[in-house]
């Protein structure tokens, strides 16, 4: 077993004003040769956006970009057509492909917004852009890790062009979820958005992440009421 761990307080980060934003890995003006990504997951950042503010339409290419709101709801727009709001309990994923703009605001012009978005390499380049959305309820993720992004097409998750499989789970306290691989030499980055749990003989706190390699299964423990996203990723 191999252990990446991340507490909160050492991520890079950036005030803006209108943005307030927390780099897991190197993002921006935010560099460290150690934290660059972990497999192909190469950018996970904790962004809160105030009232009226966002991003204007910039490109991206060649990239999975997942988006989870945890609190508020975001404005988003394509040049796919893609149009609307994405609100907490719901996953937004978007394939930039062979190249994609888009802009994200605010959709309150008083109340911010905090949101994970998440970049990952693509398995396969320049395939054509991409945009979907869908709403998971929170019984679907009442103790248990409910799978919320995978590679299969299926009805059941957001697909993703790559080998990656994204879960997100509310776990009661003193309550054990279980997850085995999908792929061998896969690793898995688990990121805690509340509570406190225990995996791998680590106690990780709110906003804490850790990568797990060289596994074949793992448990996760919460010691109190907890929000988790477990991502299991390709490592090379």
């Amino acid at each position: 077993m191999q252990i990446i761990l991340h507490r909160a307080a050492t991520r890079g980060g950036a005030d803006h004003g209108w943005l307030k934003a927390r780099h897991t890995f190197s993002f921006a003006g935010y560099m460290d040769p150690s934290r660059v990504h972990f497999g192909v997951l190469r950018v996970l950042n904790d962004d809160i956006i105030a009232g009226g503010g966002g991003f204007p339409t910039h490109p991206h290419d060649n990239m999975e970009i997942v988006t989870i709101p945890i609190t508020g709801a975001l404005a988003h727009r394509d040049s796919t057509g893609g149009n609307g709001e994405i609100t907490s309990g719901e996953v937004q994923i978007m394939s930039a492909g062979t190249g994609i703009r888009h802009s994200e605001f605010n959709a309150s012009e008083t109340e911010a917004v905090n949101l994970l978005q998440i970049w990952m390499f693509p398995k396969l380049r320049n395939i054509a852009p991409r945009y979907d959305q869908r709403a998971f309820s929170a019984d679907e993720r009442k103790n248990r890790l409910r799978v919320v992004v995978s590679p299969e097409d299926t009805d059941d998750a957001l697909w993703i062009n790559q080998d990656a499989y994204f879960a997100v789970g509310s776990v009661d306290a003193g309550t054990s979820v279980e997850w085995k691989l999908r792929n061998e030499g896969s690793g898995v980055y688990i990121f805690v958005i509340e509570g406190t749990i225990e995996v791998a003989g680590e106690k990780l706190e709110r906003r804490d992440g850790i990568g797990i390699s060289e596994i074949s299964d793992l448990k996760i423990t919460a010691s109190t009421e907890s929000s988790v996203l477990l991502m299991e990723v390709p490592m090379r």
